[in-house]
């Protein structure tokens, strides 16, 4: 009869193969955690503030043209 010391590496022998074979597989039955790029905004959330950033300065620029073409005027 063979002592429990012997047969330890054997069974560790065992297990390690038997992991070999089943961590592939059950890695493709899960599918992989999504992930999301945590830092920063999203896209549609900096566009809006890019498009009111541009509207803000149009409206800065027009305001001050025409108030210079108006104040130049003769008249």
């Amino acid at each position: 009869m063979s002592s429990p010391q012997s047969s330890l590496p054997r069974l560790r022998s065992q297990r390690a193969r038997l992991m070999a074979v089943l961590m592939p597989i059950l890695a493709g039955l899960w599918p992989a955690p999504r992930r999301t790029g945590e830092r920063g905004l999203s896209q549609s959330t900096e566009n809006a503030i890019l498009l009111v950033g541009a509207v803000a300065v149009a409206t800065i620029v027009i305001t001050a043209v025409t108030r210079y073409v108006q104040s130049n005027l003769p008249g």
